[in-house]
Order: structure tokens, then C-alpha cells, then sequence
């Protein structure tokens, strides 16, 4: 058996944690540290394990606005963090949500008369 390169693991070691460090001075790392691991939509909360779907969504949509004090950013699960970018589309596409004229419908209006028959 071959024994390994010791200075090459030892590159590949020092490479990781310079990678390591310099992403924990990005926002990701800093938000983490900020607020409580707990998707601010859905409230899910979040351990070790699955901290991976929990995203850093930025308020004002501008990934280069990161204040230090977080005050663009909240924590959201990759489901509401798809869900705030897609209504966010929506916006954009088709413009404000409370445009147009509200449904007055109540489909259950008469349902307990319907139910005594």
C-alpha cells in the first residue's frame, strides 16, 4: 500500500480551512450568527443536521446590500425562499396583488341549510 503524500494533505488542510474562514466573514456565516436558526415565514426551526435549507433571503432583493448589522436580511427555508422570490416575480410581471376588484363569493353561505336537507 502506497502511503499518502503528507504535504500535499497538509496543502489540501490548510486549503480548506482558509475556505472556511473566509466564507465565515460572508453573510450567510454572519446571519447564522445574528439571528435564531428559525425560518422567519413557516417558524420551522432549524439544527445542525438541516441547517442547509436554511437560506439568508435579502429584503430589498440587492445580494450587495449587506449591512453588518443584518438589517436586510432574514433567515427563510428554501421553500418560503422560493415562495417570497416568485411572489416577487409576480409583482414585477404583473404588478401590485391588491390591484382589480376583491371576489365577494362565499361558497359556504348557504351550507347549513344545505346540510339540514
Amino acid at each position: 500500500m502506497k502511503k499518502p503524500d503528507t504535504a500535499k494533505l497538509d496543502r489540501l488542510v490548510a486549503s480548506a480551512r482558509a475556505d472556511y474562514a473566509s466564507r465565515e466573514n460572508g453573510y450567510r456565516q454572519r446571519a447564522l450568527k445574528l439571528y435564531p436558526w428559525i425560518c422567519g415565514r413557516c417558524m420551522r426551526e432549524f439544527t445542525q443536521a438541516n441547517l442547509q435549507e436554511l437560506t439568508v433571503h435579502h429584503r430589498d432583493h440587492d445580494h450587495d446590500n449587506n449591512p453588518n448589522d443584518g438589517s436586510n436580511w432574514e433567515l427563510l427555508c428554501v421553500y418560503c425562499h422560493d415562495n417570497e422570490h416568485q411572489r416577487y416575480v409576480e409583482q414585477v410581471t404583473y404588478g401590485r396583488e391588491d390591484q382589480g376588484e376583491t371576489a365577494t363569493h362565499n361558497p359556504f353561505a348557504d351550507l347549513k341549510s344545505l346540510l339540514k336537507k
